[in-house]
Order: C-alpha cells, then structure tokens, then sequence
C-alpha cells in the first residue's frame, strides 16, 4: 500500500515539474523570458559555443493562432527585426532558433521588392522548390567569421500564416531571395549552411569588420541566459 501511495506521489511531483515551462496564455514561460528579457537587439546563438549548438539542432513547432495575436508574438516580431539589422550582425535573413526560440519564424530581406524590406513569416514552409540548382556564397550570424559555397533551388514555393487575418498565404519566389528563404527554413528544421556547403573557409574581412564589436561585449552571451538552463 505505501509502495502504491508512493508511486502516486511520484506522478504527481513529475506532472507539476512537467508544467513549470508551461504558461497561461501565449508562449511557455522560459520562451517570454526569452522575448522580454532583451532591449529590442537580442543575443544571436553561435556554434562555438556548445550550448547554443545544441539549441540551434533543436526543430522548431509553429506558433499557435492565440500566439499570433499576442503582443508578446508582436515583440518578437520586433526583436527579430532590430537584432538583424544591428550593427554587429548587419546580414539579411535571421530565424527564431538563432535567438533562443524554437519557433517557425523567420525575418526575411526581400531583396525582390522595392525598398529592400525585411518581412516576417510565421509558421512558414517551403512547398516546392522550383527551378535550376544555383551554387552560391552564404554565411550566418550563427557561424561567426566563416563563408561557404552551398547548393541551392533557384527558386521556391512558400508557405506562412498571416498574422492579421490568420489565413494561410503562398508565394512562389525567385534569385538570391529565395536563397535567403531557404537558409533561413533551413535553421527551423537544425539544418546550417555548413551541412549543404561544398566547401567552407574563414572569412576574415567579416572578423576585422567586427573586432570592435567583439572587443565592446556585443556578442558577449547574457548573464540572464546563462543561468536559464540553456
């Protein structure tokens, strides 16, 4: 009999530990520290350090329709946009998993649109990929100081929820866009850059360029996020 009161209590301490990382509402508690604790530029995650390269593995789940319409999803949006046109970064596509979140978005340069905009796109996919394969120069954020040639689809087919009226919407997309938008669905799914490249090298105009921001603690991982369980 106590070994089966025992049992029960041990079920029920599991259940509870197992719903820490739960919220009420839009998002798990861990992903709103995530969102919120960061001043509009957030901390990019790096392969050199082991614990974010185990995060940037980790597939991504889409954003809930509750999610969408948070203030908190709005946020991110945000974040997502300012962290990839900061000085430090300046590059042209950004994924959730390279901040921390493993979510289906993506912000995006559409280099095909007049004005050269960034977008976001939650819960985005590609459907098809179109077209001639293209060999190409790519680098990340995530893979500071390196430069590879990768295989990519000309063109593509995507996929995404609109946020405003939650509607699924599709395009098909073509040129070194659509190379943005495949590197950057690439992260969604733990994919980088250097498992498709044909070759990979350093790149140290990019380190020079940056030494600065280094030497001022701009790519420095936060003290918060290294006492959050990352």
């Amino acid at each position: 009999m106590k070994a089966r009161i025992s049992l029960l209590l041990l079920i029920v301490l599991l259940a509870s530990c197992g719903n820490t990382r739960k919220a009420r509402g839009p998002f798990e508690v861990w992903e709103r520290t995530v969102i919120t604790m960061n001043s509009g530029i957030m901390y990019v995650f790096v392969t050199d350090d082991r614990r974010d390269s185990v995060e940037l593995r980790m597939p991504c789940k889409d954003l809930s329709d509750e999610e969408l319409r948070s203030d908190l999803y709005e946020r991110l949006a945000s974040n997502l946009l300012n962290t990839v046109n900061a000085p430090q970064q300046g590059g042209v596509g950004i994924a959730a998993p390279q901040v921390g979140l493993h979510r289906r978005v993506v912000a995006v340069q559409r280099l095909d649109k007049e004005g050269e905009p960034f977008e976001v796109y939650p819960n985005i996919r590609i459907l098809e990929h179109l077209g001639d394969t293209v060999r190409g120069r790519e680098g990340c954020l995530s893979i500071p100081g390196k430069r590879g040639i990768v295989p990519r689809s000309e063109g593509v087919v995507i996929s995404w929820t609109d946020p405003e009226t939650l509607e699924t919407r599709q395009e098909e997309i073509h040129g070194f866009t659509a190379i943005i938008f495949q590197h950057e669905v690439d992260h969604l799914d733990g994919i980088l850059y250097i498992d498709r490249a044909d070759s990979v090298w350093t790149d140290q105009e990019w380190l020079d360029e940056r030494l600065p921001f280094a030497e001022a603690g701009d790519y420095d991982r936060p003290d918060w996020l290294n006492g959050g369980g990352y």
